[in-house]
């Protein structure tokens, strides 16, 4: 794979996505290192498991995954003959109870799960033999005493000892003379000995071993001699403790070697499970559908969706779902509609139309058309389903090159176009008759003459390598390149000439157009600029020279500038002549919309029913209609503590409640 295409098209963000939606730290890795699969029977199986596990999802039925701890480094140990410690063993424990709780969920599946019974198959419950490890170390990290009838017995003596030590003391504590010379009626604690504070003036009446003084000295801290006795017994039992912990440990850990090869095998089975259900989970949280793999080279995409605008929009519009990539330099307005939904595209190409050419205005969502292809295509390629609808079926390509967007390169002194050509050099040698080519914007930063030239050399190369490729660009030449060309055909970004906005839907068949000026007027370009770049339009297109003479600024002190131009006077009379057609049209363009408008509040009065809260201009205060009377248009309308009669025109309906 092309890390440089993975990036492009936000394959790396659907990988980091569905990192995010697996339970284990194994499935997260797979997730992140995701790739199309080469083979096609292998890639159905896995598409079939995906689906499957969706359908158990959709019955809440799934396994129990969080267990599943990444105890490869542990395993590993264990089979050198390295002690294992009391955190590995629990992880270990816990792995091998995910093994058996997976067993028994694989033991419950029926027959529409065939594909996840036969991926479960080579499973072993491994849980009996996690009994050892928690039958010897309890849920805080204890070894408990009936992990060694040793164990338990240097314990006991342990409880012992502390039990003298304890009675020792409350008998000393009991004593009235020692009583007298005590500071605290209590036992002490310095470091793992219990001590009596002394007073300073009394410390020789109480025979023991001097820890330490208080910071003023009236104070000082003794340990009996009989006491300190008893403690350096418990010491020496507390070392033979250590060591039969130490014995349990490594039996333990001898234990798990022996099964460390069966575990490590679960693990693996296990952590691709993990990743079938996050695919499953992803998959269904945005109705994604499993696409069929053709190996015909047909390539067709019906109302195919960005899958990470989709997570952007249901996520609120955080950036973080999103990225750079997200979904292409045109900025991610470009295929979300005005209710806040993504606009669908569908495609068809590969019998025989191998070369797709894109053409149409800028932030109509070209860009994002080729990045959607790339990604649904990676997608698919990788077992996972698209967001499209099911009729969508994917090419078996055995690569994807793109080169999308700006790239320009200052640090190597490289212009956009060279940057472009650069990179399309490093994709031609290594396509296969079964790849997909993506390629943005072709032709452009250069002359458009020698940019549509090299532009039709590369589509002529594409063409004899029997590749599938979707191009991008806004030279003419290159529109016409299907004309001549069997295996191309165009397809046009649709744009509405009556607002000025592109639909972001992809027409096959024709080329679209840039529609450069009708889009300037919608950023708010002055008008007489936009006249005057039609005017050099029209002389373009009767192929006349007049062009190429470059028309100075206006300058207000010398209102007869424009005589010194060449041509001006036709000039004057066409500008003049558009401002009246502009007019015209502004004033059929409010004509329209009055006439819209009163047809939408004409429709709205005629829905207005008793409790509807309405509008009255010439009070300056909204009320509710009490009484109507459609056929006579009337209405009872309370305003405040008031009611008044009038006519519905007199009204203004608006949405229920205030």
């Amino acid at each position: 794979m092309d890390a440089k295409t993975i990036s492009l098209v936000g394959f790396d963000q659907v990988r980091e996505h569905l990192a995010r939606e697996c339970r284990s730290f194994l499935a997260k890795e797979l997730a992140l290192d995701l790739k199309p699969l080469p083979d096609l029977k292998e890639l159905t199986r896995e598409q079939l498991r995906v689906e499957e596990m969706a359908g158990l999802l959709a019955q809440s039925i799934a396994p129990h995954l969080g267990d599943l701890m990444d105890v490869r480094p542990a395993l590993r140990r264990a089979v050198l003959g390295s002690q294992l410690t009391i955190d590995e063993l629990l992880d270990i424990a816990r792995t091998m109870d995910c093994t058996g709780q997976t067993y028994r969920f694989k033991v419950k599946l029926e027959g529409d799960s065939l594909r996840l019974i036969e991926f479960l198959a080579p499973l072993e419950d491994l849980g009996a033999h996690a009994k050892s490890i928690h039958g010897s170390i309890d849920k805080r990290g204890q070894v408990l005493d009936m992990a060694s009838p040793e164990l338990a017995a240097v314990r006991r003596q342990i409880q012992e000892v502390d039990g003298k030590v304890k009675a020792l003391l409350n008998r000393m504590l009991r004593d009235p003379e020692i009583r007298r010379i005590l500071r605290f009626q209590q036992v002490s604690v310095v470091g793992e000995h219990q001590v009596l504070a002394v007073s300073f003036n009394h410390r020789h009446k109480i025979q023991g071993v001097h820890h330490r003084s208080s910071s003023t000295g009236d104070t000082v801290f003794i340990e009996p001699t009989a006491v300190a006795s008893l403690a350096t017994k418990r010491s020496i039992l507390r070392e033979e403790e250590s060591r039969e912990v130490a014995r349990v440990l490594r039996r333990l850990s001898a234990e798990v070697s022996r099964i460390a090869g069966p575990l490590g095998f679960a693990m693996g089975i296990l952590a691709k499970l993990d990743l079938i259900l996050a695919k499953a989970r992803w998959g269904r949280n945005l109705k994604m559908v499993r696409p069929h793999i053709n190996e015909k080279g047909l390539f067709v995409l019906k109302d195919a969706r960005h899958p990470l605008i989709e997570m952007q929009l249901q996520s609120g519009g955080d950036q973080s779902t999103g990225g750079a990539n997200c979904p292409s330099s045109e900025g991610r307005s470009e295929i979300i509609k005005a209710t806040n939904e993504v606009v669908p595209i569908s495609l068809q190409m590969g019998q025989p139309a191998r070369l797709m050419i894109i053409t149409g205005p800028n932030t109509g969502g070209k860009t994002a058309s080729l990045k959607t292809a790339g990604l649904l295509c990676y997608m698919a390629l990788s077992g996972l389903p698209i967001p499209a609808a099911r009729e969508s079926t994917i090419p078996m390509v055995d690569g994807i090159f793109a080169d999308i967007g700006e790239e320009q390169n200052l640090t190597e002194s490289l212009s956009s176009f060279s940057s472009h050509i650069a990179r399309i050099g490093w994709i031609l040698p290594r396509i296969g008759r079964c790849a997909l080519v993506l390629l943005d914007e072709l032709g452009t930063g250069t002359d458009p003459s020698e940019g549509a030239a090299m532009g039709r050399a590369i589509l002529d190369e594409l063409g004899q390598r029997n590749c599938l490729a979707m191009v991008t660009t806004h030279l003419g030449d290159l529109k016409r390149y299907s004309r001549s060309n069997p295996v191309a055909i165009n397809a046009a970004v649709e744009f509405d000439p009556e607002t000025l906005l592109p639909t972001f839907r992809l027409i096959l068949g024709r080329p679209g157009k840039s529609n450069a000026l009708k889009i300037a007027r919608r950023f708010n370009l002055p008008e007489n600029l936009i006249m005057r770049a039609r005017y050099y339009l029209g002389i373009r297109k009767k192929g006349q020279k007049k062009a190429s003479n470059p028309v100075p600024p206006l300058d207000p002190d010398q209102p007869n500038s424009l005589e010194t131009v060449g041509g001006s006077s036709h000039l004057e009379e066409f500008l003049a002549k558009e401002t009246a057609n502009e007019n015209d049209r502004l004033i059929k363009e409010i004509a329209q919309r009055e006439l819209e408008q009163s047809q939408k509040i004409a429709w709205a009065r005629a829905q207005l029913k008793i409790g509807d809260w309405v509008d009255i201009p010439k009070f300056g205060q909204q009320g509710q209609i009490s009484r109507i009377d459609q056929r006579k248009r009337l209405a009872l309308v309370q305003v405040g503590l008031g009611q008044w009669e009038m006519t519905l025109d007199e009204v203004w309906p608006k949405s229920r409640g205030k």
